[in-house]
């Protein structure tokens, strides 16, 4: 009887619980999708090890976290409910039936309602996750060879035991709720309306210009500031104060805005006069300054929150496709090893001695000459026999990883050393080519995202002709032509540095190198040949390339090698990574001084692996965060606005009684809502554009960062979840005037 009764009243109800029922569906949903990606990983063909584990690990975790923020709904949904159903619960208690019996039916009906969400919400996520492998391939640039249907029970008992601990949390609350309420509250909650406080428009218009200003002021400073991370040792703390003063002014001022909203809309309307008095604009702008006072503070929250999942959504996808686009940029060889020259220049080498072992430290010393690393590494040049007075490397002569002997002999085929000069020569400490002397020549500022750095401490490296012609050969490039007068700026980076050294060249500015005063051998900085290592996200921010016959007259001081290394034609790359890429070198020793340490040695697989893995990780995050902040944001404004109604219900009656149509009273309806829906949506907007602009401006150091497909994507989540909460809302909402309407001879 009661399970029959429960599930009648489910069926009667199925309006209340539209919203409960769809915030519920699309939780299980997402949660079972995104815990999938696991094996749609192994099922869009991607070898990468342990990449499924990591990302269903980090999934996992953030599921817990997102489990939280849905319960959090789930529980403002259900008081939405039990608001509505309090008098149908005192009528049963009325007509005799014990609060047991009544708990009893509220429990069944979480029960059918929360089964019938989760069944549905599994099917659409089972649906949902067969499509999303075809996401997954594009993201880590596979083919699927082998597409089957699946099913994930790691993902199906991660989303029922967050369910379940949902379902309870709501079952305990209603059944408080039930316990601690009179039978005389249940019977008269239709009845009680929430009260309702006016402010001082005057007042009101005041809070809300301030909140414009103090967004304002906000916007200005982000925009010339810029974000705090360009900026190092003591500047660093004083830009982070800033960004903190700056954050605190746009989030007072956010609810500054929504805080003064009422009266200024209220003074708005009323001063165009024949739109205040036109149809219900009146009763409309009353309600919604009323309802505005009480909202105030979680329309703040819902902007603020709104900002968070717009940013983070588009910026964090938009950098992880500037940084896989820009890889085979960054990755030149199958292999680069880096070696990094000790020199004298601010107290460097003394910094390298605090950390090495006194017996070495004594032998550290500033390099007076490159080394030819590919020779060190396979022993050409150690001389067993007297290894104080040649290079003695004992480099690659065994794996600590596989015991088996290494030489890089063995897998090499074509490869390149380039080594990059200071533009100063030994003993000196001032760099001849720096960014904002050039900056200064052509009458430009210096890029932003340089501000704070050391460019002007190092200034450009310098490299020879024949080693970038030799790079460029390997890359498949036509070699140029460089006079002993003539220089040509590279830069792998893209963005505003290869526009600024572009500028440069184009406009014929002279450098000055050791004295001699050298062209442009041409009018564009080249970036698709400028990479001198394997590097995640550029190995050169600017070198000046010159002829071999000039850079040996300058003496300049050495400050790195790369050796690029491409495979033996018809050579397994995995093969041959795997035989050298746990080989340890030991320091090399230039008559019995060490002129440098070892620096970054990496392999084309593991660039693309790496990247592959920050790509997918980046923009699943982004999509799975995003898209469940924005849930929560619009069904917290759909749960407070069909309050809204339900409370205003006797009004709306009253409007009918007196002769509106109910043509007018639904525009009124949805005047309200588009008003509650669209301001935080225009708050949250603005902020993300200012915030994103300040984004672009610095991820364009390593490249023009477009966010087009991002935001087209943005949008299309938007618009099926925010959009269609606002649908729904405005639904049910019609449907409660109606009730209400048909009731008014009734009473």
């Amino acid at each position: 009887m009661l399970c029959k009764l429960a599930w009648g009243n489910v069926r009667r109800a199925g309006r209340d619980y539209l919203v409960y029922l769809l915030t519920l569906t699309l939780g299980v949903t997402v949660f079972y999708a995104f815990n999938t990606v696991s094996m749609q990983v192994d099922i869009a063909g991607i070898e990468e090890a342990g990449l499924s584990e990591a990302m269903g690990i980090m999934l996992g975790y953030l599921t817990y976290f997102l489990a939280g923020v849905m319960a959090f709904l789930m529980v403002y949904a259900n008081n939405f409910i039990m608001k509505r159903r309090k008098k149908e619960f005192g009528l049963y208690q009325v007509l005799g039936m014990g609060r047991g019996r009544v708990a009893t039916i509220m429990a069944l009906e979480t029960v059918i309602v929360s089964v019938g969400a989760f069944v549905a919400g599994i099917v659409l996520g089972v649906g949902l996750s067969q499509l999303m492998i075809f996401f997954t391939a594009s993201l880590f640039k596979t083919q699927i060879a082998n597409f089957h249907f699946f099913f994930s029970v790691h993902a199906f008992n991660l989303t029922l035991a967050c369910m379940l601990v949902m379902f309870v949390l709501t079952l305990l609350l209603n059944l408080l709720a039930v316990r601690r309420t009179k039978l005389i509250e249940l019977m008269g909650a239709e009845r009680r309306n929430e009260s309702i406080k006016t402010r001082n428009p005057w007042i009101a218009i005041a809070i809300f210009a301030v909140g414009v200003v103090l967004v304002g002021v906000a916007y200005y400073r982000l925009l010339r500031d810029g974000l705090p991370l360009t900026e190092s040792g003591s500047k660093l703390q004083e830009a982070m104060n800033q960004f903190g003063i700056t954050t605190a002014m746009v989030t007072v001022g956010t609810f500054a805005l929504f805080w003064g909203l009422s009266g200024m809309l209220i003074k708005l309307l009323q001063s165009l006069r024949g739109v205040y008095w036109r149809g219900l604009n009146m009763f409309t702008v009353r309600q919604l300054a009323a309802k505005v006072n009480t909202v105030c503070f979680s329309m703040g929250v819902i902007a603020m929150i709104l900002f968070l999942a717009i940013t983070s959504v588009t910026c964090g996808m938009s950098i992880a496709n500037v940084m896989n686009e820009n890889l085979e940029r960054y990755t030149p060889a199958d292999m680069s090893q880096t070696y990094i020259y000790y020199t004298n220049a601010s107290g460097e080498l003394d910094h390298y001695k605090e950390y090495a072992d006194p017996s070495e430290a004594d032998r550290m010393v500033p390099a007076d000459a490159t080394v030819d690393l590919y020779s060190a590494w396979h022993g050409e040049l150690v001389d067993p026999d007297n290894d104080t007075e040649s290079i003695y490397g004992k480099p690659a002569d065994n794996s600590v990883e596989t015991g088996k002997k290494v030489n890089i002999a063995d897998v090499a085929g074509e490869h390149v050393q380039i080594d990059s000069y200071l533009s100063y020569p030994l003993g000196g400490s001032d760099p001849s080519v720096t960014p904002s002397e050039m900056c200064k020549i052509m009458g430009e500022k210096l890029p932003k995202a340089l501000e704070g750095s050391n460019a002007d401490t190092t200034g450009l490296s310098v490299t020879p002709a024949s080693q970038y012609n030799k790079l460029r050969q390997m890359m498949g490039k036509e070699p140029v032509s460089i006079g002993r007068d003539q220089y040509l700026l590279t830069c792998d980076m893209g963005g505003e540095l290869v526009d600024m050294y572009t500028k440069y060249m184009a406009g014929g500015h002279a450098l000055t190198l050791g004295g001699h005063t050298l062209k442009p051998a041409g009018d564009k900085s080249d970036e698709d040949t400028a990479a001198i290592a394997n590097s995640a996200m550029g190995s050169n921010p600017g070198t000046v390339v010159v002829a071999d016959e000039l850079l040996s007259q300058l003496n300049l001081q050495p400050y790195s090698s790369s050796l690029l290394v491409n495979y033996k034609q018809g050579m397994d790359a995995t093969e041959a990574d795997e035989s050298i890429k746990y080989t340890l070198l030991d320091n090399l020793l230039v008559d019995g001084k060490e002129p440098g340490s070892w620096g970054l040695f990496i392999t084309r697989s593991e660039m693309y692996t790496q990247a592959a893995q920050m790509n997918g990780l980046i923009s699943y995050l982004a999509i799975y965060i995003g898209f469940v902040l924005v849930v929560a944001c619009a069904a917290i404004l759909s749960i407070q606005q069909l309050s809204n109604v339900a409370d205003g219900s006797r009004s709306y009656r009253v409007l009918a009684q007196i002769g509106c149509d109910d043509r007018q009273i639904r525009h009124s309806v949805m005047a309200q809502q588009a008003v509650f829906f669209l301001f935080p949506l225009a708050v949250g907007l603005a902020h993300s554009f200012v915030a994103l602009k300040v984004i672009i401006d610095l991820v364009s150091t390593f490249g023009h960062m477009s966010i087009g497909g991002t935001v087209g994507l943005t949008c299309a989540i938007f618009l099926a979840s925010y959009g269609g909460y606002f649908l729904v809302t405005y639904l049910m909402s019609t449907g409660i005037v109606r009730a209400a309407i048909a009731t008014r001879y009734s009473e």
